[in-house]
C-alpha cells in the first residue's frame, strides 16, 4: 500500500462524494500536500510545484507499480447499476496510472482502454481473486491498493504498508 493519505481519525475521504467533490466534502484538504508537489502537479499535467521530502516520497512510491486495485468509489461518484458506460473516471483522457487498474464493483462493465496505457477493468471478484488478477497483470511489478481498498489491509497477501505522518 503506497501513498495513502488518511486523517488521524481514520478517514481517507470526506462525505458526501459528488462531481464537485471527488474526495468528498473537505477531502481535498487531506491531499493538499500531494497537489502542492512537483510530482503531484505533473500527475495533473501542470508545471511547477514544491520539491523536497513530500515530492520525493510521492515519486518513490510510484516506482515499480505494475497494477492498481481500487474500489468503485475512487473511480467515480456513481452507485448501483451503471446508467451508461460514458463515465471514464475523474482523471480525463490520460489517467496517471499507465498500467492496468482493477476497479472492484458489484456492477461489472466492459474494460476501458485509456491513453497512456491505463486500462480500467471492472470486476466483482473477492479480494484474493482480484489480487491474483492484478499480480498476473503487473508484469513483475508491485500492486498498489487505491482508495476504498481497505478490505486488503490485514490480508496475508499484503507484503507491506507504507505510512507517512503529515505535519499537524
Amino acid at each position: 500500500m503506497h501513498n495513502f493519505a488518511i486523517s488521524l481519525d481514520g478517514y481517507a475521504a470526506g462525505a458526501p462524494q459528488d462531481l464537485e467533490n471527488p474526495m468528498g466534502a473537505g477531502g481535498a484538504g487531506l491531499h493538499e500536500w500531494v497537489f502542492a508537489t512537483r510530482y503531484g502537479r505533473q500527475m495533473q499535467g501542470l508545471d511547477g510545484g514544491t520539491t523536497g521530502l513530500d515530492d520525493g516520497f510521492l515519486a518513490e512510491g510510484d516506482k515499480g507499480i505494475g497494477a492498481t486495485i481500487m474500489e468503485r468509489i475512487m473511480f467515480g461518484p456513481h452507485r448501483g447499476p451503471w446508467n451508461s458506460n460514458e463515465w471514464t473516471g475523474w482523471w480525463g483522457d490520460e489517467p496517471p496510472y499507465h498500467h492496468p487498474v482493477f476497479v472492484r464493483t458489484h456492477h461489472p462493465r466492459p474494460s476501458i482502454d485509456m491513453r497512456g496505457g491505463t486500462v480500467f477493468h471492472f470486476v466483482d471478484d473477492g479480494i484474493e481473486a482480484v489480487l491474483e488478477r492484478a499480480c498476473n497483470s503487473a508484469n513483475g511489478g508491485d500492486v498498489r491498493l487505491g482508495g476504498g481498498a481497505v478490505e486488503f489491509v490485514g490480508s496475508e497477501s499484503v507484503a507491506h504498508i507504507r505510512f507517512a505522518r503529515a505535519k499537524p
